[in-house]
């Protein structure tokens, strides 16, 4: 990393994190996450969560649940590791209990996280329906104060659309998501045009979210996160023992050659952007994502209602500043 992009990267670790000591700063509010995620078939939704539990422990992030967009069997266990690890126990989670992509991690990370962690969920069964848990945490949000990060399918986000009243809000799916989210952020396409994992993997549901979503989408696309190079550093350093996000790019970054330098970072940056906002880090153009049969995506610069990232900042200054949050340590409450 050059000078500049060093100098960088204590700047943008400084804006994300806060004023040093002696200065201060109007305080915004926390912003209230939910948490939507394939975790398993890669393991950038680990730094992703990583990052998440550090915007709540500095104050600016309040995480109202964390739901698996997957349900292979131990993606809900993986999240009860995670959270618990970070003093967040008593997180909500939901998984789909009907029709959905059952991927799990081919490095096999996640029988060693769940053997060596404490965790309070041990079974999918024991935690409530993805569009459930939706709803009920929905209905009991301020109107147009939730923001969405999705780093994995669509599929509980289009099912929420398709959802009917229930005992948690006599409003459809449609009508509790206008009313209720502010914003979706998402890890998802290729821009301007590409085949990306987290679209074509359930491309139903991915084309019924992008034409009929309600509210605005930022998306951060493939082209985004593949730059970014995570995880080497938090490998590294000997100061941070006992980590089940250690061991996860620890056991998982030897198994490929592309990942000598660190995994890409696809989810991170949706993190990033959906906590703290696009700048200074990126621009943004507007239009609208299109969809094609075989699972991949256009874009409609004429179009409205979606955003993607642009790049801004250098890379090298953005890959610093993830990697310096990925070894954020639990803050003891």
């Amino acid at each position: 990393m050059t000078r500049i992009s060093l100098f960088l990267a204590s700047v943008l670790l400084a804006l994300t994190i806060g004023p040093v000591a002696g200065q201060s700063a109007r305080k915004q509010p926390p912003v209230s996450i939910i948490f939507d995620t394939d975790m398993g078939p890669d393991y950038d939704d680990v730094g992703a969560i990583t990052l998440l539990h550090a915007f709540a422990d500095a104050g600016e992030a309040t995480i109202l649940a964390t739901i698996a967009s997957t349900n292979y069997p131990k993606v809900t266990q993986v999240l009860s590791v995670l959270n618990t690890y970070f003093n967040r126990p008593n997180i909500p989670i939901g998984v789909p209990k009907g029709e959905a992509v059952s991927d799990k991690d081919t490095q096999h990370w996640s029988d060693t996280i769940v053997a060596r962690y404490p965790h309070q969920v041990m079974a999918n069964t024991e935690v409530p329906d993805a569009i459930a848990l939706y709803r009920q945490i929905l209905a009991k949000q301020p109107d147009h104060s939730v923001t969405v990060i999705t780093v994995g399918f669509l599929t509980n986000l289009a099912n929420l659309l398709n959802s009917k009243p229930d005992q948690y809000s006599k409003l459809s799916g449609r009508e509790l998501a206008m009313q209720k989210i502010k914003k979706v952020v998402s890890m998802a396409g290729k821009f301007p045009k590409g085949r990306e994992y987290n679209v074509f993997r359930d491309t139903p549901a991915s084309k019924l979210f992008f034409a009929n979503w309600p509210t605005p989408v930022l998306m951060s696309g493939f082209e985004i996160g593949q730059k970014i190079h995570s995880g080497l550093p938090l490998v590294q350093n000997n100061k941070i023992q006992h980590s089940p996000v250690k061991d996860v790019f620890r056991i998982s970054l030897p198994k490929a050659e592309e990942d000598k330098n660190g995994r890409m970072s696809w989810d991170q940056t949706a993190v990033l952007v959906g906590v703290k906002g696009y700048a200074p880090y990126y621009t943004i153009e507007t239009g609208r994502l299109t969809m094609n049969d075989d699972g991949s995506n256009g874009w409609d610069s004429t179009g409205k209602g979606h955003e993607h990232l642009v790049e801004k900042m250098p890379v090298a200054a953005v890959e610093a500043l993830i990697n310096e949050l990925m070894q954020h340590q639990p803050k003891k409450r």
